[in-house]
Protein backbone atom coordinates (compact mmCIF):
# COMPACT_ATOMS: atom_id res chain seq x y z
CA UNK A 1 0.00 0.00 0.00
CA UNK A 2 1.12 3.43 -1.36
CA UNK A 3 0.40 6.78 0.92
CA UNK A 4 1.03 10.15 -0.31
CA UNK A 5 3.30 12.30 1.36
CA UNK A 6 1.14 14.24 3.57
CA UNK A 7 -0.07 10.82 5.00
CA UNK A 8 3.46 9.79 4.86
CA UNK A 9 4.38 12.83 7.47
CA UNK A 10 1.54 12.51 9.60
CA UNK A 11 2.06 8.42 10.04
CA UNK A 12 5.80 10.05 10.87
CA UNK A 13 4.46 12.45 13.13
CA UNK A 14 2.68 10.20 14.90
CA UNK A 15 5.64 7.39 15.16
CA UNK A 16 8.09 10.01 16.84
CA UNK A 17 4.77 10.94 19.32
CA UNK A 18 4.88 7.53 20.08
CA UNK A 19 8.66 7.20 20.39
CA UNK A 20 8.60 10.20 23.01
CA UNK A 21 5.64 8.92 25.42
CA UNK A 22 7.59 5.27 25.44
CA UNK A 23 10.96 6.97 26.47
CA UNK A 24 9.04 9.29 28.86
CA UNK A 25 7.00 6.63 30.36
CA UNK A 26 10.29 4.75 30.49
CA UNK A 27 12.32 7.72 32.42
CA UNK A 28 9.38 8.06 34.73
CA UNK A 29 8.71 4.15 35.37
CA UNK A 30 11.68 3.92 38.09
CA UNK A 31 10.65 6.33 40.31
CA UNK A 32 6.88 4.81 40.40
CA UNK A 33 6.08 3.23 44.14
CA UNK A 34 4.60 0.72 42.34
CA UNK A 35 8.36 -0.78 41.02
CA UNK A 36 11.00 1.37 43.69
CA UNK A 37 10.23 0.70 47.29
CA UNK A 38 12.53 3.48 48.80
CA UNK A 39 13.33 5.04 52.14
CA UNK A 40 14.94 8.12 52.99
CA UNK A 41 17.21 8.37 56.20
CA UNK A 42 18.97 11.23 58.06
CA UNK A 43 22.61 10.12 59.05
CA UNK A 44 22.75 12.34 61.50
CA UNK A 45 19.62 12.32 63.52
CA UNK A 46 18.52 8.61 62.70
CA UNK A 47 21.02 5.67 64.27
CA UNK A 48 22.12 3.75 61.32
CA UNK A 49 23.82 0.75 61.93
CA UNK A 50 25.10 -2.43 60.54
CA UNK A 51 24.62 -5.71 61.76
CA UNK A 52 26.65 -9.07 60.61
CA UNK A 53 27.34 -11.29 63.90
CA UNK A 54 25.94 -11.04 67.86
CA UNK A 55 27.89 -11.09 70.84
CA UNK A 56 28.29 -14.88 70.65
CA UNK A 57 29.48 -15.04 66.89
CA UNK A 58 26.53 -15.73 65.37
CA UNK A 59 25.25 -14.46 62.09
CA UNK A 60 22.36 -12.43 62.27
CA UNK A 61 21.66 -13.57 59.01
CA UNK A 62 17.47 -13.02 58.71
CA UNK A 63 15.78 -9.90 58.96
CA UNK A 64 13.78 -11.42 61.56
CA UNK A 65 16.54 -12.81 63.81
CA UNK A 66 18.40 -8.63 63.97
CA UNK A 67 14.48 -7.83 64.89
CA UNK A 68 13.92 -10.03 67.41
CA UNK A 69 17.82 -8.99 68.75
CA UNK A 70 16.85 -5.72 69.03
CA UNK A 71 13.67 -5.48 70.66
CA UNK A 72 15.60 -8.18 73.67
CA UNK A 73 17.52 -5.05 73.76
CA UNK A 74 14.33 -2.62 74.11
CA UNK A 75 14.96 -1.30 71.17
CA UNK A 76 12.81 -0.78 67.90
CA UNK A 77 13.74 -1.49 64.27
CA UNK A 78 12.50 1.53 61.73
CA UNK A 79 14.18 -0.25 58.26
CA UNK A 80 16.69 -3.35 57.66
CA UNK A 81 17.79 -4.44 54.53
CA UNK A 82 20.73 -6.34 53.56
CA UNK A 83 23.57 -4.34 53.16
CA UNK A 84 25.93 -6.07 50.36
CA UNK A 85 27.29 -9.08 48.76
CA UNK A 86 28.96 -12.29 50.77
CA UNK A 87 31.22 -15.17 49.72
CA UNK A 88 29.78 -18.86 50.03
CA UNK A 89 30.20 -18.82 53.96
CA UNK A 90 28.25 -15.78 54.31
CA UNK A 91 31.48 -13.71 54.84
CA UNK A 92 30.95 -10.04 53.72
CA UNK A 93 32.60 -9.75 50.32
CA UNK A 94 35.21 -6.84 50.48
CA UNK A 95 35.79 -4.31 52.92
CA UNK A 96 33.54 -4.37 55.97
CA UNK A 97 33.96 -2.01 59.14
CA UNK A 98 31.63 -2.33 61.89
CA UNK A 99 31.94 0.15 65.16
CA UNK A 100 35.26 1.14 63.55
CA UNK A 101 36.91 -2.03 63.25
CA UNK A 102 37.77 -3.84 60.15
CA UNK A 103 36.06 -7.19 59.92
CA UNK A 104 36.97 -7.77 55.93
CA UNK A 105 39.66 -6.30 54.27
CA UNK A 106 39.02 -4.50 51.23
CA UNK A 107 38.94 -5.87 47.55
CA UNK A 108 40.70 -3.67 44.79
CA UNK A 109 41.09 -6.47 42.39
CA UNK A 110 39.57 -5.15 38.92
CA UNK A 111 38.39 -8.64 37.80
CA UNK A 112 36.75 -11.44 38.92
CA UNK A 113 33.07 -13.16 38.46
CA UNK A 114 29.60 -11.84 39.25
CA UNK A 115 28.50 -8.15 39.78
CA UNK A 116 30.62 -7.30 42.26
CA UNK A 117 33.55 -6.94 39.90
CA UNK A 118 31.70 -5.15 37.51
CA UNK A 119 34.15 -2.00 38.24
CA UNK A 120 34.22 0.19 39.57
CA UNK A 121 32.66 -1.16 42.62
CA UNK A 122 32.24 0.84 45.77
CA UNK A 123 31.55 1.65 49.55
CA UNK A 124 28.92 2.90 51.20
CA UNK A 125 30.36 4.01 54.49
CA UNK A 126 29.49 6.37 57.71
CA UNK A 127 31.58 8.15 59.73
CA UNK A 128 32.30 9.08 63.05
CA UNK A 129 29.88 12.18 63.26
CA UNK A 130 27.54 10.85 61.43
CA UNK A 131 28.09 11.59 57.93
CA UNK A 132 27.32 8.98 54.78
CA UNK A 133 29.19 9.04 51.82
CA UNK A 134 29.44 6.60 48.87
CA UNK A 135 33.10 6.23 47.10
CA UNK A 136 34.31 3.74 44.30
CA UNK A 137 36.66 1.23 46.16
CA UNK A 138 40.07 2.93 43.79
CA UNK A 139 39.33 5.85 46.48
CA UNK A 140 39.45 4.39 49.56
CA UNK A 141 42.67 4.25 51.54
CA UNK A 142 41.83 5.42 55.14
CA UNK A 143 39.81 3.87 57.63
CA UNK A 144 40.90 5.99 61.16
CA UNK A 145 37.49 8.78 60.58
CA UNK A 146 34.86 5.56 59.52
CA UNK A 147 32.52 4.06 61.95
CA UNK A 148 30.87 1.64 59.51
CA UNK A 149 31.20 0.52 55.92
CA UNK A 150 30.62 -1.89 53.43
CA UNK A 151 31.60 -2.81 49.81
CA UNK A 152 29.88 -3.84 46.79
CA UNK A 153 29.54 -3.34 43.31
CA UNK A 154 29.08 -2.24 41.24
CA UNK A 155 28.92 1.25 41.15
CA UNK A 156 25.02 2.43 39.92
CA UNK A 157 25.71 6.11 39.84
CA UNK A 158 29.25 7.68 39.59
CA UNK A 159 29.91 11.69 39.83
CA UNK A 160 25.89 11.79 38.48
CA UNK A 161 26.32 9.34 35.64
CA UNK A 162 25.09 6.05 35.41
CA UNK A 163 27.57 3.07 35.39
CA UNK A 164 29.25 3.07 31.59
CA UNK A 165 28.95 -0.36 31.03
CA UNK A 166 25.07 -0.30 31.88
CA UNK A 167 22.44 -0.53 28.62
CA UNK A 168 19.40 0.93 28.21
CA UNK A 169 18.71 -1.93 26.23
CA UNK A 170 19.60 -4.78 28.63
CA UNK A 171 17.51 -7.70 28.97
CA UNK A 172 19.09 -9.31 32.46
CA UNK A 173 16.59 -7.85 34.76
CA UNK A 174 16.02 -9.04 38.52
CA UNK A 175 14.97 -7.95 41.67
CA UNK A 176 17.31 -5.45 43.12
CA UNK A 177 18.60 -3.06 46.16
CA UNK A 178 20.94 -0.41 46.78
CA UNK A 179 22.22 2.94 47.82
CA UNK A 180 22.40 5.90 47.17
CA UNK A 181 23.90 10.10 48.73
CA UNK A 182 20.93 12.46 48.19
CA UNK A 183 22.32 16.17 47.59
CA UNK A 184 21.22 17.21 50.87
CA UNK A 185 23.23 14.12 52.83
CA UNK A 186 20.49 11.95 53.27
CA UNK A 187 20.57 8.17 52.61
CA UNK A 188 18.45 6.94 49.89
CA UNK A 189 17.40 3.19 50.26
CA UNK A 190 15.67 1.11 47.49
CA UNK A 191 14.86 -1.94 46.58
CA UNK A 192 12.51 -2.86 43.20
CA UNK A 193 9.87 -4.71 44.13
CA UNK A 194 9.77 -6.57 40.40
CA UNK A 195 12.28 -7.37 38.21
CA UNK A 196 14.56 -4.43 36.49
CA UNK A 197 18.11 -3.74 35.05
CA UNK A 198 20.62 -2.25 36.06
CA UNK A 199 20.19 0.09 33.96
CA UNK A 200 16.93 1.15 34.87
CA UNK A 201 17.83 0.69 38.83
CA UNK A 202 20.53 3.26 38.38
CA UNK A 203 18.17 5.86 36.37
CA UNK A 204 15.76 5.83 39.70
CA UNK A 205 18.98 7.26 41.63
CA UNK A 206 19.90 9.48 39.05
CA UNK A 207 16.69 10.93 38.64
CA UNK A 208 16.39 11.54 42.63
CA UNK A 209 19.47 13.44 42.71
CA UNK A 210 21.97 11.25 43.55
CA UNK A 211 25.48 11.80 42.64
CA UNK A 212 26.83 8.22 44.06
CA UNK A 213 24.88 5.43 44.32
CA UNK A 214 25.61 2.00 44.93
CA UNK A 215 24.27 -1.82 44.16
CA UNK A 216 24.08 -4.01 47.32
CA UNK A 217 22.37 -7.14 45.58
CA UNK A 218 20.18 -9.09 43.99
CA UNK A 219 17.58 -11.36 43.69
CA UNK A 220 17.90 -12.43 47.42
CA UNK A 221 16.96 -8.69 48.57
CA UNK A 222 14.92 -8.20 51.51
CA UNK A 223 13.44 -5.13 52.85
CA UNK A 224 11.48 -4.65 56.20
CA UNK A 225 10.14 -1.04 56.26
CA UNK A 226 6.72 -1.15 58.21
CA UNK A 227 6.06 2.69 57.70
CA UNK A 228 4.87 1.38 54.03
CA UNK A 229 3.41 -1.70 55.25
CA UNK A 230 6.28 -3.71 53.68
CA UNK A 231 7.55 -6.06 56.49
CA UNK A 232 10.01 -8.99 54.64
CA UNK A 233 11.90 -10.70 57.53
CA UNK A 234 13.09 -13.45 55.96
CA UNK A 235 16.54 -13.88 54.48
CA UNK A 236 19.99 -15.77 54.74
CA UNK A 237 22.23 -12.80 54.67
CA UNK A 238 25.71 -11.65 55.32
CA UNK A 239 25.74 -7.93 56.61
CA UNK A 240 22.62 -6.76 57.09
CA UNK A 241 22.01 -2.31 57.39
CA UNK A 242 19.55 -1.14 59.79
CA UNK A 243 17.83 1.93 61.24
CA UNK A 244 17.60 1.06 65.02
CA UNK A 245 15.03 3.32 67.33
CA UNK A 246 16.08 3.03 71.39
CA UNK A 247 12.52 2.67 73.47
CA UNK A 248 11.65 5.28 76.04
CA UNK A 249 12.20 4.14 79.16
CA UNK A 250 9.00 4.02 81.21
CA UNK A 251 8.28 6.67 83.70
Amino acid sequence: MKYSFPIRLILLFTLLLLFISANTFYANSASDQSIILSNIVDPEKQNIKFFWKDAKNNRYASLQNLKTSIEENKQQLIFAVNGGMYDKNHNPKGLYIENSVVLSPIDKAKEGYGNFYLTPNGVFYIRKNGKAFIQTTQNINHYENIKYATQSGPMLVIDGNIHPKFSKSSKHKNIRNGVGILPDGNVLFAMSKKEISLYEFSSFFKNKGCKNALYLDGFVSKTYLPSKDWKQTGGDFGVIIAVVKKLPIPS
